[in-house]
């Protein structure tokens, strides 16, 4: 009866005390109050034989009733009133399914669709009645009916998918569910965004459902805000930043993060009235914006509020060069005017004001990525020579066709033999009139274009024919005859136009589908070798993913379900495509949540014709402080009471006591009160104080070492840390304190900048609040030295020793970057010691860093280190056993095969780890070249 008031019990059943106010009505009725003391003076007698004031003989009715309602606060109070108690949502009879969207427009607020889930699925257990979960994120299968607990257990093991729900596919298991179970009721915890085909799906689930009874619990708006279209124009990168609906998040900020997660930039944003998409443009110079990689909203942890930047965003140097006369009077009729505003939004264009020659080698000098040629003709050798090493060094070289080019002979710096001349179509002295485009191949990077049925060629330069002609074509006139034809040459690309880059041959330039092609073209410079094949031969080349994101928007290692993406194909993130990077790690495909175009729209709810419940509600007030303070006023009211009907609080001559009684009457109502009231039970505690042991670690440099609750191998971990501490302070700058032992779980692991884990199998696996503070410990700079101590029982191919499955465990809930052994030129084996191995007491094991890419085909390895370091390293090697010192600085362990040598290059190993934990890339900056080319006396 009180569901329309909020208000609720935690233990209903003592409001059955109630019942027994009228007996203790009764009993009390019949109960005088306590007779007045009268005092009798031997000196007074006759003035206070008389009392002024009589007791009554029953207990007055404002008494009583005062008395009853203060033992009704009582067990009213002890039967845990909540105000705002959440209410029941369903009916209480049939079984329940549980609709949950889990895609990544559920993340924001995820934690409160699982509360709003677990309060369904207590409901139906407190009415023994079975549950069912279907997630609409992950892979569907049949749907089945099963008790509360394990529903529990479900939803809490739930995560919110990367990619858009596909709700068209839960009408199948939802149907034979529903089949199985005629009186099944079903609640739907919605996104609040609708996608693909609303009112197919809508007329669908309607019919599916029937008049079974349905809720829908949603917020007042849908919540999400996401990334669409990154487009890296002249100004700067802009990036579309959608909502679905007005939901009061009307301005933010986006940021822009390079391949390691360090910012570059960011840009502020803001939809004006109510308005539903607005952009984001981030200026910085092109070389920084190039370095881009991750566009995500600040403190907006969704995969659609993150979009991934790969090498068809990056704007590229293009380098413009004619074969005319450099002062054309005329621009329009320049060969270079359509391409240059055909590339121009797309690509930063050079073209230099100076004869061909000079132009060829300035570009090429300024590393353009591509370069175009308008009618050039026959080239010097050394300019023919650099030509061909720009293209397989892996440029692009596009090439027009003209009256100067069909003069040369012999060019190779073509993709296909060329007759001498052209062919001209149409005109008064020809038979032919001029050719359309014939419909692009699959085969061609331009399939999917359409050509414009106005679109004509006078002239052109002919092809020879040659077994490859057709695979090399990627644009043919209607006749057949090939007009683009490109070949791969080493790393790079050389394309060419049979016609010219101007109106004279055609109007191609005039059309806007000359500008898609160029744009097409240029995307290509730059591309892996498989990306080049696949657009130059349409062959499908599919790439492995890499790294894909969670619906937090977090990197992590590909899941289980994670496919191959075809490059040829739509790159649009779904249940085996996940969002992330696919591919080559030097020149990966990003995929995103959402597709370029894509646009948000808010869920029409009420055309369902369901229950609809609030997703977020206000939080409970625990009413017991409130009712306990009344329930004490209404005792010292009752006391004063009592007093002042028994003549103790009569006033006239001086009754100290009957003062003194009030006054203390007064002091017990003031306590009462303060006594009584009590903060409500969702106010914010307040921080913890920073415990002596934190404050000692923030303010010394020390080093940690996880506890494993294996007595022995947490002494080898104390001494070895403590011998590396000695030998740092003998050998360095560095006076380590004492090394501390931590707990993941419970300790806080910021203050130290090492931590080192022994891995020791059969150990239980550390919970979800350490694998939470270790990941975060990682993200902000930490080192973590993972020793799995097997170094002598691995074997190169065998199967993974117990300790690396007790490792693999550990780290299964921690986003860990791509790994390799480390290399013998990364910037830890010179950050101290010039070292080329990690020996402890094993020195045959392999370690493992952070794998990060090069920056170029041909870069050398230090500059691969970055401003970053790997916060995480992997050996089996057991370098504790080899650090470990007694008191007086003796060996502790023997050591595999042995010998003081390999003792001191375990040290030299520990400082060096140290070292680079501390100082990052210091040593791989140029300016300390000289100093170690001396040290390795060259």
């Amino acid at each position: 009866m009180f569901e329309s008031l909020s208000l609720g019990f935690t233990a209903p059943a003592v409001l059955l005390a109630l019942t027994a106010l009228p007996a203790l009505w009764l009993l009390l009725r019949v109960t005088p109050p306590q007779p007045r003391r009268i005092d009798f003076p031997p000196l007074r007698l006759i003035l206070d034989l008389i009392p002024q004031q009589e007791s009554p003989a029953r207990t007055p009715w404002w008494l009583l009733l005062l008395r009853l309602v203060v033992a009704g606060l009582v067990i009213v109070a002890m039967a845990g009133p909540v105000w705002n108690a959440l209410k029941q949502a369903i009916g209480r009879s049939g079984p329940i399914l549980v609709l949950m969207d889990s895609g990544w427009a559920a993340a924001p607020d995820w934690r409160e669709r699982v509360n709003a889930a677990e309060d369904v699925i207590r409901g139906a257990a407190r009415d023994n009645r079975g549950v069912a979960i279907l997630a609409t994120g992950e892979p569907l299968a049949d749907v089945r009916l099963g008790d509360a607990g394990a529903a529990l257990d479900r939803v809490r093991a739930l995560k919110p998918a990367p990619h858009g729900p596909d709700r068209s596919a839960v009408l199948a298991p939802l149907g034979r569910f529903l089949e199985r179970e005629p009186k099944a009721e079903l609640v739907w915890i919605a996104d609040g965004l609708a996608l693909g085909e609303q009112a197919a799906f809508r007329d669908a689930f309607k019919a599916a459902v029937g008049d079974r009874s349905l809720t829908i619990v949603a917020g007042p708006a849908a919540r999400p805000l996401a990334l669409a279209g990154v487009e890296n124009a002249a100004a700067g990168m802009t990036v579309r930043v959608l909502r679905a609906e007005p939901n009061g998040r009307d301005a933010g900020v986006v940021r822009a993060l390079d391949r390691r997660g360090l910012p570059l930039g960011e840009a502020a944003f803001a939809f004006g009235g109510g308005e539903t998409e607005t952009r984001a443009s981030i200026a910085l110079p092109v070389d920084l914006r190039n370095e881009i990689a991750r566009l995500d909203v600040a403190d907006e942890r969704t995969a659609g509020a993150v979009a991934l930047v790969d090498e068809s965003s990056r704007r590229r140097r293009i380098g413009v060069v004619s074969g005319a006369t450099v002062d054309t009077a005329q621009p329009l009729l320049s060969p270079t005017y359509y391409v240059t505003r055909a590339l121009g939004p797309y690509a930063d264009v050079r073209e230099p004001r100076m004869g061909p020659n000079e132009a060829i080698n300035t570009l090429l000098d300024e590393k353009v990525s591509m370069l175009v040629l308008a009618d050039i003709g026959a080239l010097p050798p050394d300019i023919r020579q650099r030509l061909g090493k720009f293209v397989d060094d892996g440029g692009l070289l596009l090439r027009f066709a003209g009256s100067r080019l069909a003069a040369a002979t012999g060019d190779e710096l073509s993709p296909v033999r060329l007759r001498r001349g052209g062919r001209a179509l149409g005109g008064a002295l020809s038979w032919e009139s001029p050719r359309t485009l014939a419909p692009f191949d699959r085969a061609s990077p331009f399939f999917g274009l359409t050509p414009p049925a106005d679109v004509g060629v006078t002239r052109q330069l002919l092809a020879e024919p040659d077994a490859d002609l057709s695979r090399k074509t990627w644009a043919a006139l209607a006749d057949g005859t090939p007009i683009i034809t490109a070949e791969r040459r080493g790393q790079g690309l050389i394309a060419l136009v049979h016609v010219t880059a101007d109106t004279t041959w055609s109007n191609l330039p005039l059309s806007g589908l000359f500008v898609d092609m160029l744009r097409r073209v240029a995307a290509l410079a730059g591309t892996s070798e498989a990306q080049a094949q696949s657009a130059a031969n349409g062959a499908p080349v599919a790439a492995a993913p890499l790294r894909t994101l969670d619906g937090f928007g977090t990197f992590q290692p590909p899941p289980a379900t994670a496919r191959p993406i075809a490059l040829t194909g739509a790159l649009t993130a779904s249940l085996e495509h996940p969002p992330g990077f696919y591919g080559s790690p030097d020149t990966p495909v990003a995929v995103n949540a959402l597709a370029p175009d894509a646009v948000l729209r808010p869920l029409d709810m009420a055309a369902y014709g369901a229950t609809m419940q609030p997703l977020l509600r206000q939080p409970p007030i625990d009413l017991r402080p409130w009712l306990i303070a009344l329930a004490l006023i209404g005792f010292a009211a009752d006391t004063l009471a009592v007093l002042w009907l028994s003549g103790r609080m009569a006033f006239g001559r001086a009754r100290s006591r009957g003062a003194g009684a009030a006054a203390s009457l007064v002091l017990a109502l003031g306590l009462a009160l303060a006594a009584g009231y009590a903060p409500p039970a969702y106010a914010a505690e307040p921080r913890p104080p920073v415990s002596p042991r934190e404050l000692d670690a923030a303010l010394a440099t020390r080093f940690a070492y996880v506890l494993t609750g294996d007595a022995a191998v947490d002494e080898i971990s104390r001494a070895g840390l403590t011998g590396l501490s000695s030998f740092l302070s003998a050998r360095t700058a560095l006076s380590p304190a004492d090394p501390a032992s931590v707990d993941p779980g419970r300790d806080e692991l910021s203050v130290y900048p090492v931590i080192y884990w022994p891995i020791v199998a059969g150990r239980p696996a550390p919970g979800e609040a350490a694998v939470r503070k270790l990941d975060d410990f990682m993200k902000g700079g930490g080192t973590v030295i993972f020793d799995t101590r097997d170094a002598g029982t691995s074997r190169p191919g065998g199967p993974p020793t117990p300790e690396t499955l007790a490792l693999r465990q550990i780290l299964a809930g921690i986003a860990v970057p791509q790994l390799e052994p480390v290399p013998r030129d990364h910037v830890v084996t010179k950050a101290f010691y010039l070292i080329e191995s990690f020996p402890g007491r094993y020195a045959d094991g392999q370690t493992w860093i952070e794998a990060l890419p090069r920056e170029g085909p041909d870069a050398e390895r230090p500059a691969r280190a970055g401003d970053g370091v790997s916060p995480i390293i992997i050996t089996g090697n057991d370098m504790a056993a080899a650090w470990a010192t007694g008191r007086r600085g003796e060996p502790l362990y023997p050591l595999v095969p042995g010998g003081a040598r390999q003792r001191e290059l375990a040290f030299r190993a520990g400082v060096n780890i140290v070292m680079y934990a501390l100082t990052g890339n210091y040593k791989a900056d140029q300016v300390h070249v000289p100093a170690l080319l001396e040290r390795l006396g060259q």
